[in-house]
């Protein structure tokens, strides 16, 4: 893991969540760069690569997210948990801003979070930490198999997990019947769509 103190990071924005259990709530994303699960679908292969990305600080970050007015700060990436956390998260919650999390679960968990977003790939195994301490389970559903897949993680996790099954975005006016068709047989998962898409924002 690299020196918690400087990031890698693509980019920057102050947006909404636009999937999952936080949609539509205004939101300050660090994406982070460097990945090492590489799914064929991913609409940002260009932060793959970390050292195409500079440098930031954990306190130049933390003044930006600040300075927003944001509430809630989400760590995304590539894989972020390739990064330690731990300073930023502590930065980001003696400003009062909640820090939330979306990762693969590939890497050991680091910092203090208020929300984990857990979506698991077939391309890299999670590691098994996540199954307990996600709030979230959200995952792409690229392949109609991926919904039986979705469900064999789903038993692993505690009963207050929030589930979710995600329409890969290319592949979405296929994959949404067959999601509502199994999430009205079993409802405890819900559906997520990519609001930001629709909306035409980041």
């Amino acid at each position: 893991m690299n020196s918690n103190s400087q990031l890698p990071v693509m980019e920057t924005f102050y947006t909404v969540q636009g999937e999952g259990a936080y949609a539509g709530a205004p939101a300050y994303f660090i994406r982070l760069a460097g990945c090492d699960v590489g799914c064929v679908w991913c609409d940002v292969k260009e932060s793959w690569d970390a050292d195409k990305h500079p440098l930031q600080s954990v306190e130049s970050l933390t003044e930006a997210v600040a300075n927003s007015g944001s509430a809630i700060c989400v760590i995304t990436g590539g894989e972020p948990t390739l990064h330690n956390l731990a300073e930023l998260t502590e930065a980001l919650r003696s400003k009062g801003i909640r820090t939330h999390l979306e990762t693969s679960g590939t890497q050991p968990l680091t910092g203090e979070w208020d929300w984990i977003t857990f979506s698991p790939k077939k391309f890299k195994a999670p590691l098994h930490e996540y199954y307990q301490k996600s709030h979230e389970l959200k995952v792409i559903i690229n392949h109609v198999s991926d919904i039986s897949w979705s469900q064999e993680h789903a038993d692993k996790m505690p009963a207050q997990t929030m589930y979710y099954m995600q329409p890969e975005w290319e592949k979405r006016e296929i994959m949404q019947g067959h999601i509502l068709d199994y999430i009205r047989r079993n409802t405890q998962w819900r559906i997520s769509v990519q609001t930001h898409k629709y909306l035409g924002v980041d």
